[in-house]
This record gives C-alpha cells, structure tokens and sequence, in this order.
C-alpha cells in the first residue's frame, strides 16, 4: 500500500509530465480511502488546471480551501448542484463525510438532511462494481460486475448464435436432400 506522501509524489510527476488525468485518478482514488486535506487540495488544483471548476469546488469545499480560485470553483460547483445541499452532500468523497466532521461539511451535512431527511437511511454500496476487496485469505479479488462485462457475454453469446446458424447454413448446401 503506498503511503500519502507517495501518492502525491506519484500525481505530481504525472502533472509534470503532462499527463494530469493520470494524476488525477490516482488523486481521486486515494481520496476516496483516506481523509487526506493534502491530496485534496492538490486534487483541486489537477481539476481546476483541467477546467473541471465543479470537481475542483467539490474537492476544495472538503479541504477547506481559500482563495479566488477556490471560491470560483466551489461556486461552479453549486451551481452544478443546482444548491441542492443533497447532491452536493452526496458529491463529496466518503471519508469527507465519515464522522468527525470539520465544521462546513457538518453544516452542509446538516442542511443535506433537512433537504432530504432519509439522506443518512441508504447506506451506501460497500463494493463498487469492478472494484478490489480481500477475501477471507487476504488476497484481493474482484467484485461486482462491470457494464463491459455485460457487453463482452452479451457480444461472445451473438457471435455463437451467428456461428451455430453458419454451420447449419452451410451444412444444408453441402447436404441439400437430407
């Protein structure tokens, strides 16, 4: 497992060899473990450079961040929200919203729930689909079923369908009387 530290280290080599996106899922997957106000911000900062104003006022909104930048961006992002306090609440990573909370995300989480009282009621997916878990050895597996997946069966299933009717086709040349 890398630590913070190499994380960032890692995002910022990516920044600078111009591949932010890069720098960016590996921001975004880090902050979606662990409540990091370091990558946070750096993620905000990716987001922004990129033009994603609403991701970056989502990001910096949870790190608490300053400045005129940061204030445009949270504004984007409200008015992405339509200021819909749920959907904001909902936009910000998990251990943002895990308690303790700093106090803007607990008054947001606050007027979240006046917007939408079951806002606490649905417990969210503990596996995302496609995503790695241990299992009961440690080791990591995947769970879940991902949307290419699907495809992929879907697609193998007509490719047999079209091969069986093929055969038969050619078959009935071959054989014409039988």
């Amino acid at each position: 497992m890398s630590s913070a530290q190499d994380v960032l280290d890692e995002a910022r080599r990516h920044v600078e060899a111009g591949r932010s996106w890069k720098a960016r899922d590996l921001l975004a997957a880090h902050v979606e473990v662990e409540d990091d106000t370091e990558a946070l911000t750096f993620l905000g900062h990716v987001l922004h450079g990129m033009g994603d104003l609403p991701r970056a006022g989502a990001v910096w909104f949870a790190a608490g961040a300053k400045g005129p930048e940061a204030d445009e961006a949270v504004a984007a992002w409200r008015e992405q929200c339509a200021d819909d306090f749920a959907v904001m609440w909902r936009s910000l990573p998990s251990p943002v919203r895990s308690e303790p909370r700093a106090a803007r995300i607990e008054a947001l989480h606050t007027r979240a729930r006046d917007v939408d009282p079951r806002l606490d009621d649905a417990p969210e997916p503990l596996v995302r689909a496609g995503e790695l878990v241990d299992d009961e050895d440690g080791e990591e597996t995947a769970q879940g079923v991902d949307a290419a997946q699907v495809i992929g069966w879907i697609l193998a299933a007509l490719f047999v369908v079209a091969a069986v009717i093929g055969v038969v086709t050619v078959l009935g040349w071959i054989f014409p009387n039988a």
